[in-house]
């Protein structure tokens, strides 16, 4: 249990590097690319919280303490996001292109914190539920990990200096999982409280950053491949849950 989430976290860092692998890529084959990988992120994001995490929370404690919580990982995220977004938006980036860039990836890197918790509380639960939380987080975070890649080169670091950067907010996913651990052993129903937030979040990502961005497409026949991806997104947690024994 303890291995395989430290190694899950590993596993999610190093998505960081995703930005380096497809610099190759003609913008067109890009875009394309991330529109499915954001329609399938949507499904698997909101399949891990409802199908996966919240049964699992609540299966630990009562549905009246579990839904609290939920709720609080949404508006825990929400600070988060907010905080980021608010320091971007109020500074010029003439003048002040590596402090946004730094702040940025403090605001990734606290990110990064809770979906090293996620990932641990997870595999607490069950090895199916860790594995579902992982891939879920993994299809979220390329997107957003090509977006950071991106910021910090117009901000001017080097590809060198970004690489690094990057991979050290994303290594912070490793710290997370280990003070789960931790305080495990002090917290009663930790595991249980850390599955609910970590639904709150996943929640949270998909209907206030993913769903918004698929609402933008107005081809009908882009539309219907982006419910495809989806469901299909839905079904491969569902598949998870169902044959790897939660």
């Amino acid at each position: 249990m303890f291995l395989e989430a430290i190694a899950a976290s590993v596993l999610v860092s190093l998505v960081s590097l995703v930005g380096v692998l497809l610099l190759s890529l003609r913008k067109e084959t890009l875009d394309s690319m991330v529109f499915y990988i954001l329609s399938f992120a949507t499904g698997s994001l909101l399949g891990a919280a409802f199908l996966d995490l919240l049964p699992e929370a609540i299966d630990g404690i009562d549905a009246r303490t579990v839904l609290p919580f939920t709720l609080g990982g949404v508006v825990l995220f929400f600070i988060m996001e907010r905080f980021v977004h608010w320091h971007h938006e109020h500074h010029d980036h003439s003048e002040h292109e590596k402090p946004v860039a730094y702040l940025v990836l403090l605001g990734d890197g606290m990110h990064n914190f809770f979906d090293g918790v996620s990932i641990a509380a997870s595999f607490a639960a069950s090895p199916a539920v860790g594995v579902a939380t992982t891939l879920a987080i993994i299809l979220h975070e390329i997107p957003q990990e090509l977006s950071d890649f991106t910021l910090l080169l117009y901000a001017g670091f080097s590809k060198k200096k970004a690489i690094i950067f990057n991979l050290l907010s994303g290594l912070v996913a490793v710290l997370g999982a280990l003070a789960f651990f931790y305080l495990a052993s002090y917290i009663e129903h930790l595991e249980a409280y850390g599955l609910a937030l970590a639904a709150g979040g996943f929640i949270y990502i998909a209907g206030s950053d993913i769903i918004p961005e698929l609402h933008k497409e107005k081809i009908w026949h882009r539309t219907a491949l982006q419910l495809v991806a989806i469901l299909a997104g839905i079904a491969t947690i569902w598949l998870l849950s169902a044959y790897l024994g939660v």
